[in-house]
């Protein structure tokens, strides 16, 4: 069942301030990544904390662990966005990247638990 008060839910406080981390990352990035990699690495994680709270003001259950999905699906396209960031630029993303992996950890529980009310 989705709770009312998804800003409670400690994976959307996680993932908002992974937001602000990424952020702070594409500033880092050279003028050339304005419309391209840096662009696409605020689409996708920002996704992460509104598809948690888009799906937690769902009616249905089913409707929440699809959000929580594309929330997941989200966290991997910034992982792999931030090791190409690593690769292309030589950025230390190494906290980012285990916060992705702790966020990422947090909503596979969150769904399970979905799935098994």
């Amino acid at each position: 069942m989705a709770t009312n008060d998804y800003k409670n839910l400690e994976v959307w406080k996680r993932s908002m301030d992974l937001v602000v981390e990424v952020y702070a990352i594409t500033k880092l990035l050279p003028r050339e990544e304005l419309f391209a990699l840096s662009s696409q690495l605020k689409r996708a994680v920002v996704s992460i904390p509104s598809n948690i709270a888009e799906g937690q003001k769902r009616s249905g259950s089913k409707e929440t662990i699809q959000f929580s999905y594309i929330a997941l699906g989200s966290v991997a396209e910034v992982e792999t966005q931030l090791i190409i960031v690593r690769r292309l630029y030589e950025i230390d993303v190494s906290r980012v990247l285990d916060e992705c992996e702790i966020i990422s950890k947090m909503l596979t529980a969150l769904t399970k638990s979905l799935k098994n009310r």
